[in-house]
């Protein structure tokens, strides 16, 4: 059993019909038994903006974040996505994810925000830097590296690419996963 995780992160949510593309994906893994973590930690699926481990984030208030994300988000049209490929992340996670094609609009929002965030004097972690984001979303965490060729196998049955839209961006607290606030990308502030 993996260490319980604390902190927060700003996730990006997609409409539902791709939301539900990431979650065959999520039940065809759990039915084989080779990740259920996700499901476990009550997540919704999202492409994480930026995360802020316990570690870092003991001095955050997540009150701050509320302003920020929300003239952000009226700020941004909803973003168009396609998972074209799947891919891992190695280490103590063990993450199998669908990877969005890294369109300029995608990288932009999140250069935008990571602008937005230092304004305001937030610190952003070094892996969600501009020059090191990886941008993904996670299907599968804490897979057995025994299991990770048969995870891969299961994704490949998906039909890439899948495609839609970024509509939502929160700031959520976890683990469990707790949504704080969202915002609807595109919805001026008090509409």
């Amino acid at each position: 059993m993996s260490q319980q995780e604390y902190g927060y992160a700003i996730e990006l949510y997609m409409d539902p019909a791709l939301e539900n593309q990431v979650l065959k994906a999520w039940n065809a893994l759990a039915r084989r038994q080779i990740s259920t973590h996700l499901i476990d930690m009550e997540s919704r699926p999202h492409i994480t903006l930026f995360s802020f481990p316990s570690s870092s984030s003991s001095s955050l208030d997540p009150s701050k974040f509320d302003s920020i994300l929300e003239t952000f988000a009226s700020k941004q049209d909803p973003l168009p996505l396609s998972f074209s490929a799947i891919g891992s992340l190695s280490g103590d996670s063990n993450l199998l994810f669908l990877s969005p094609t890294p369109t300029l609009s995608l990288l932009h929002l999140h250069s935008h925000l990571s602008d937005a965030l230092r304004k305001e004097g937030i610190d952003v972690p070094a892996d969600y830097s501009v020059d090191n984001w990886i941008p993904h979303c996670s299907v599968a965490k804490h897979v057995p590296k025994a299991r990770m060729a048969e995870g891969f196998s299961v994704l490949r049955d998906l039909k890439l690419p899948v495609t839609g839209y970024a509509v939502d961006i929160a700031l959520v607290e976890f683990s469990p996963v707790r949504e704080l606030f969202s915002f609807v990308l595109g919805t001026s502030a008090g509409s």
